[in-house]
Parts: structure tokens; sequence; C-alpha cells
């Protein structure tokens, strides 16, 4: 089940560094030099990770998830192995009265397997699917974004850094765009993540 917490911070890798410098959206952000004619900037994708607070709040939320689903096949797991233990211990010492009965605890046991596997295989699909949910709107906030905050800034071409093998600094634009992106999230109500938190429980 770890693997998919690691997948979700490997697939946000779009994302992952922190930039530490903090200017204000209405700050001209030293991006724009022109070339030739063409305004270019770029974008340290790897930063909205652990500066934008959407996936920040969504990576802490797919963590608990993941670790709510391991700690739940961890004692399906333990049961399952002290139902096994059991069933040794009785064969071993002579403890069931017939046949039938050994085979009946026998694929009782067998039965417990299948549904703890099945079990597992479910909750590494939920956690999947949720990552894939996040990449898409973590792709969809930032395009969404672009496209607004171009409207004034007039760049030609806005690319992810990481596709890049050097850029000068003057073209990076990572932390108005984060700056940008944090004012316009609203963080999820408190009685929403309450009653989240109350589900997983149930």
């Amino acid at each position: 089940m770890k693997k998919y917490i690691l997948s979700t911070l490997a697939v946000a890798a779009m994302m992952a560094s922190c930039n530490n410098a903090s200017p204000k959206m209405d700050e001209q952000p030293a991006a724009a030099a022109a070339t030739e004619g063409i305004k270019i900037a770029y974008v340290e994708v790897d930063s909205l990770t652990t500066q934008y607070n959407f996936a920040k709040d969504y990576t802490a939320n797919l963590e608990r998830k993941s670790t709510n689903a391991r700690n739940t096949v961890t004692q399906k797991g333990n049961q399952l192995q002290a139902a096994f233990d059991n069933f040794q211990k009785k064969l071993n010492n002579n403890g069931f009265t017939s046949r039938e009965q050994a085979e009946s605890q026998q694929a009782a046991i067998q039965r417990q397997q299948r549904d703890l596997q099945a079990l597992q295989a479910r909750l590494e699909g939920e956690l999947a699917n949720e990552t894939q949910q996040f990449n898409e709107a973590l792709r969809d906030s930032l395009n969404n974004f672009l496209a607004d905050y171009n409207k004034d800034k007039k760049f030609d071409i806005i690319v992810n850094k990481a596709a890049i093998l050097y850029a000068n600094k003057k073209f990076d634009i990572t932390q108005d765009v984060i700056n940008g992106l944090n004012k316009r999230y609203k963080a999820p109500a408190k009685d929403a993540k309450k009653a989240e938190k109350k589900a997983e429980k149930e």
C-alpha cells in the first residue's frame, strides 16, 4: 500500500522542491525578457507540491487514506495469520473431531485469504484512481490559472522548467504563479473535513 503514496508523490512529480523567495502578485516577476520579440517564461512545476495549498491538502489527504488502508490490510492480515496458526495447532494436536471439521475450517481460512486479497486490490485501486484525479485536477488548475494570468502578462511561451536543460533565472515566474494559485484556492470547509474523517472510520 506504501507504493501508492510514494507513487502519489512521484506522480505529483510534476512537483517537489521549494523556492523561498515570495514576491507579491502585484510585483512584476523578473520573467519576461524578450528574445527576438518572443516573451518566454518558465514555471518550476515541482514546487507546486510543496507550496500550492491545494496540492498540499490533497497530498495530505492521500497520505491519510493510504495509512488507513495499510492499517486495515495489516489488521486483516494479522487475523488471517492467527486463524491459520490456530488451525495448524489443532491439526497437529488432533484437535478436530473429524476430517470434515478440519476441511471446513481450512475452507474458511481460504475464503478469508481471498477476501483479504480482494480488499487489498480494491483499496489499491481506489488510491490509484484518487492519485489520477489529483494529477488531472492539478493540471487543470494550473492551466486555467495560466490562461487568466497571461491575459495581462502576454507571454508567448510558458514552459515547465523540468523540460529545459538550462534557463536564466530572470525567466522564472514560479513564485508569482504559486502566489496567484493560492490566492484563488479555497480550502475545504471544516465541516466537510470532519465528515470525510467520519466516513473513513466507518
